[in-house]
């Protein structure tokens, strides 16, 4: 009688050890995929204004607020509806009083959370010397 190792079962521990490397790498690279892909969903709206530059002037009746707005439901400036495209763009064109404005773009996600950002210009009436 011969208690030696068969051949077949010498590299069954070297199988098993891969087997299980392969499965734990697997599995880690799906939940690292995960977080990566909801970390937007983490971090909730985010609400950047491009124009105008917050604390300029300009002499225009109109003024365009334009901007990027991501992950929201919901947006508004000045607390009316505006809407953005398919990459968050949004361009609402206002006509502020003379004087010192702001304007408040506020945005909602899915989960209620919520984001603000305000811009503050000047609207410079000159009057035409005759």
């Amino acid at each position: 009688m011969s208690y030696g190792h068969s051949p077949r079962l010498a590299g069954g521990g070297a199988r098993r050890t891969a087997t299980f490397i392969i499965i734990v790498s697997a599995i880690v690279i799906v939940l690292g995929y995960g977080l990566f892909e909801g970390r937007r969903l983490i971090e909730g709206p985010q609400i950047s204004i491009k124009m105008p530059s917050n604390g300029s002037a300009t002499s225009s009746s109109s003024v365009v607020v334009s901007g990027t707005a991501e992950n929201i439901s919901f947006l508004t400036v000045n607390d009316a509806p505006a809407y953005t495209d398919e990459s968050g763009h949004f361009a609402v064109t206002l006509s502020p009083p003379p004087g010192y404005n702001v304007f408040t773009v506020r945005g909602v996600d899915r989960f209620g959370r919520r984001a603000s950002k305000e811009v503050a210009f000047t609207v410079v009436n000159y009057c035409p010397i005759n």
